[in-house]
């Protein structure tokens, strides 16, 4: 079987110094929603617990307000929790991702056509 393969768009949103949100951050904000924990999110991302509990802190020092608080452990355990400005983020990027994919769709799919055919 041969299959065209369709270009896509990867989304970031950058400040003059580095990235501040694109798919990896947002992956992680929804595997810590889905989870409750970091390091749940970080195992489900093949990712390690210091490189996710890094790009936590970034969010949460990047944006007006945390994206993620923490509770420490105890009796009843830890966790954590995207907040409320942490989902108003995730979901904008998101809105912002498929307005822009359906912006390009013609474009890319015309581009696609140019490209190698590759059997699966």
């Amino acid at each position: 079987m041969t299959r065209t393969r369709y270009p896509g768009l990867t989304l970031r949103i950058l400040t003059r110094t580095r990235a501040v949100m694109g798919p990896g951050k947002a992956k992680l904000l929804e595997h810590i929603a889905a989870t409750g924990s970091i390091s749940a999110a970080a195992r489900a991302m093949e990712m390690s617990y210091r490189r996710a509990w890094q790009l936590v802190e970034a969010m949460n020092r990047d944006f007006t307000g945390p994206l993620v608080t923490t509770a420490t452990g105890g009796r009843r355990g830890g966790g954590a929790r995207v907040t409320p400005l942490g989902q108003e983020v995730l979901a904008r990027f998101r809105a912002l991702e498929m307005r822009a994919s359906g912006a390009i769709r013609a474009g890319t799919a015309a581009f696609g056509r140019l490209l190698k055919t590759r059997k699966r």
